[in-house]
């Protein structure tokens, strides 16, 4: 095997490796940081710490149910109303089930959200603890299928690997920019503009409600992705400065990654919808 072979196999596995790294490092921070992420934490009352995790999803066919362990001196409370409603806060105890406080909101429609926090009482002195500085956000949904939802969340992933993979290779000049690119365009194309509506119809019940049909960001920023990268393409292919847009497009989309997922995603505003009691 010549020199040359060896050198372009050792640079694409080292491409490879990097753009695994670099894919890898924006999924744990879209997940770690998006508004379905769980809020958890610990509270020590009473020398006991109590651990919780405070739900921001949930599917639409139940209640939101969480359990939090906790000995009977220590009580707790809810209070809740639906988010963009005329609702007046209502705060209930919260019901015990042998050694576990069981916090419930209740369900609602696909794309309906509640606010709630979570307050944990010391019996003993009487002393309240909030589990959260502001009160958290909650959206219902309805359950996805397996063969929608892993689909589309390995082809999203597959994408933007490619688009590393693509932009690393445009940056390098490298002889295969356009070939990685086109692949990049189709599976891109194939995980949100297929199974992305899918899973929206599924969730929400809706195909698309991103631009230039509604703001959600999720189903937008897909579009914008997919755009970059036809043009990308076409200016390439037409030789006046394609290298740059396919740079250009893999930036974009790996900024594209990093934004939480369902930012700005679809909500239910009840107060256009209800009219304020009274």
């Amino acid at each position: 095997m010549r020199k040359g072979n060896v050198f372009n196999m050792k640079r694409s596995a080292v491409l490879w490796i990097i753009a695994v790294i670099v894919t890898l490092g924006s999924v744990f921070y879209q997940r770690l940081t998006g508004p379905t992420h769980p809020v958890r934490g610990s509270v020590e009352i009473g020398g006991e710490k109590i651990k919780y995790r405070l739900l921001r999803t949930h599917v639409t066919d139940e209640d939101a149910r969480m359990k939090i362990s906790a000995s009977s001196n220590v009580s707790g409370e809810i209070s809740l109303r639906r988010f963009k409603s005329h609702d007046e806060w209502r705060t209930e105890a919260i019901p015990r089930e042998g050694d576990k406080l069981i916090v419930a909101v209740p369900k609602q429609p696909p794309a309906g959200k509640v606010m709630y926090r979570v307050t944990l009482i010391d019996k003993n002195t009487g002393t309240h603890y909030d589990l959260s500085d502001e009160p958290i956000i909650i959206r219902f949904k309805g359950a996805v299928p397996g063969f929608v939802i892993w689909p589309h969340v390995i082809i999203m992933f597959l994408g933007m690997l490619w688009a590393t993979r693509t932009g690393l290779e445009a940056v390098l000049n490298g002889d295969k920019i356009f070939r990685q690119a086109v692949w990049t365009t189709i599976i891109l194309s194939i995980g949100g503009l297929i199974f992305g509506p899918l899973l929206q119809k599924f969730a929400f019940n809706e195909w698309w409600t991103g631009w230039p049909f509604g703001h959600d960001l999720t189903d937008s920023k897909t579009a914008v992705a997919v755009i970059f990268w036809v043009w990308a393409l076409w200016r390439h292919r037409a030789g006046n400065r394609g290298r740059f847009w396919i740079i250009v497009a893999a930036v974009v989309t790996f900024v594209i990654f990093i934004i939480p997922h369902s930012v700005l995603g679809s909500e239910i505003d009840y107060t256009k919808i209800e009219q304020p009691a009274g």
